[in-house]
């Protein structure tokens, strides 16, 4: 009998699914400049990845294809809006003014993705436990946080001929602020990654030597 808990569909997937479609509908539309529609689904978006994860540890419906979905997903909506919004921001001077999002930003943001993805797939797969560090859902967090306002900032001055001018005071510096929040609590989730990486292989490598010198 297959239950709500192991069910391939069950609610939390849908929703990780739900957010793929909604990430693939946001990459069409923001080349266009619909920012202000970009805005609305890449934030509801972002709202479901804490609501799937809050249901599948409530009700117990953690599955292998969650496991993989779930981080597969998040890691293609933010670098992919990243990768977007670098383009766009460049072309009307954020990035100039030090508050958009640079496309060697967009570089560190999949770089440490990958990464982190390679180290603990070669990890789970030796039956060893990697599992998230609250440095990488506050990673997530500003991630969101500087996504969210700079489709905000594009939407605000949109058509403008001094975007930067146009901008709102209070935005200028949330803007700036997150952006470089999500750059640096990436790159230290990454380092954190690596470092409990290197401890691991390490007390794998003193195991296997104590093996071979026993027999």
């Amino acid at each position: 009998m297959v239950t709500d808990s192991n069910k391939i569909l069950n609610v939390p997937n849908q929703l990780t699914l739900a957010r793929f479609v909604l990430a693939i509908v946001v990459f069409v539309l923001l080349p266009f400049g619909h920012y202000l529609s970009c805005l609305i689904l890449f934030t509801i978006a972002a709202s479901t990845d804490w609501v799937d994860g809050y249901w599948a540890r409530k009700y117990d419906q953690v599955t292998k294809l969650g496991r993989v979905f779930d981080p597969f997903v998040d890691k293609v909506i933010i670098c992919g809006t990243f990768i977007l919004l670098a383009a766009d921001q460049h072309q009307q001077n954020f990035v100039a003014a030090q508050i958009g999002i640079a496309g060697w930003m967009a570089v560190i943001v999949m770089g440490r993705e990958i990464l982190v993805t390679a180290i603990r797939s070669h990890i789970e797969q030796a039956g060893g436990d990697f599992s998230a560090r609250w440095s990488g859902k506050w990673k997530m967090v500003f991630q969101c946080m500087a996504a969210i306002l700079a489709l905000l900032a594009m939407h605000l001055t949109s058509g403008a001929e001094n975007p930067i001018e146009e901008l709102p005071h209070w935005l200028f510096w949330s803007l700036g602020i997150f952006v470089w929040l999500a750059v640096a609590t990436t790159v230290y989730s990454g380092a954190e990654y690596v470092r409990a990486a290197i401890t691991l292989f390490r007390a794998d490598s003193g195991r296997d030597t104590q093996d071979s010198s026993a027999s």
